[in-house]
């Protein structure tokens, strides 16, 4: 069986945004879910596996259902009695937003508590995407093994892509962050970082620093700058890309996660970098123009084709 499907691997929350009052818009999102929901609407015809673990609680159920009545599986992920997910909630000044967070006993921090399952989902996919929350979630010995089960679907060919997404409140030192990163990074075929992220980490002084720097260690690197350009590394060479300006955004959240969906549907079906760049930027745009994370699939399509 050829391989085409495209997997995410990390931590899908129970989202609260959109507060009128004492009265909340629940859903779910989290920022490899965020990708792969974009990633899956510009590429319907690739099937689409979130990688995790679930509880078995009535909110862990619907987040399930809610996968399936878009399109998107569970592989093998672990369904652990007991467990619940964990849960953000959106406050913003403008468009800027905020997150208070309730995850520290989620039910993702356990998807790599079963290496058979977890490889067994990583199998004949295309493309396997997680992010550096992905990584933090998790203690060290889990790490190990996920870390394993990606370098092995990269030699059975999957494509791996990769977004550091540093988050200091998730780690226990910088430094670990510092080395957990770069063991990703060892793995990975794309490379897809945030320029602010990568200057508090690693103290990069400009976004080509930041692409200099990882392109000694990957062979395709794409740094997010907000609305200023993006920084393409591929093959020695570098160019940026210019972003799309919103006049009035509604919400930020997702936009980097969604743009990197945009940019991984385009490489896969043969944009080169600037290309896709250019798309995902589109895509980006018409997210921040939306409450939540997650924009519409129409709306996704119709942002990548115009």
């Amino acid at each position: 069986m050829e391989a085409n499907g495209v997997a995410s691997i990390g931590e899908c929350m129970l989202e609260l945004s959109g507060q009128a009052g004492p009265n909340w818009r629940m859903g779910f999102a989290g920022d490899t879910f965020n990708t792969l929901w974009a990633l899956h609407a510009l590429s319907p015809d690739r099937p689409a596996t979130y990688v995790s673990a679930f509880g078995d609680d009535p909110f862990s159920r619907d987040q399930i259902a809610f996968f399936a009545q878009n399109g998107i599986g569970i592989g093998s992920s672990p369904v652990i009695a007991g467990a619940r997910p964990g849960l953000y909630a959106i406050t913003l000044t403008g468009a800027e937003r905020a997150f208070t967070y309730w995850r520290s006993d989620a039910a993702a921090r356990q998807l790599a508590s079963d290496p058979a399952a977890l490889a067994k989902s990583l199998e004949k996919q295309a493309l396997v995407y997680f992010s550096g929350i992905t990584l933090a979630i998790l203690d060290d010995a889990s790490r190990k093994t996920l870390l394993a089960a990606v370098a092995t679907a990269r030699r059975a060919g999957s494509l791996v892509a990769f977004d550091p997404n540093y988050r200091p409140r998730l780690w226990r030192s910088r430094e670990a962050a510092q080395a957990a990163i770069l063991e990703a990074l060892a793995v990975t075929d794309i490379a897809l970082p945030t320029f602010p992220d990568e200057q508090l980490l690693f103290a990069d002084e400009t976004p080509q620093a930041t692409a200099e720097r990882l392109g000694k260690l990957v062979g395709e690197v794409v740094v997010k700058n907000g609305e200023q350009p993006a920084t393409i590394a591929t093959g020695g060479a570098s160019e940026t890309v210019d972003a799309v300006h919103v006049a009035t955004p509604v919400d930020t959240t997702g936009a980097g996660d969604s743009f990197n969906g945009g940019y991984l549907a385009a490489r896969l079906v043969g944009h080169a970098p600037a290309d896709a760049v250019r798309r995902a930027h589109r895509v980006a745009a018409a997210v921040v123009q939306v409450r939540g994370a997650l924009a519409t699939f129409e709306t996704l399509r119709a942002a990548f084709e115009s």
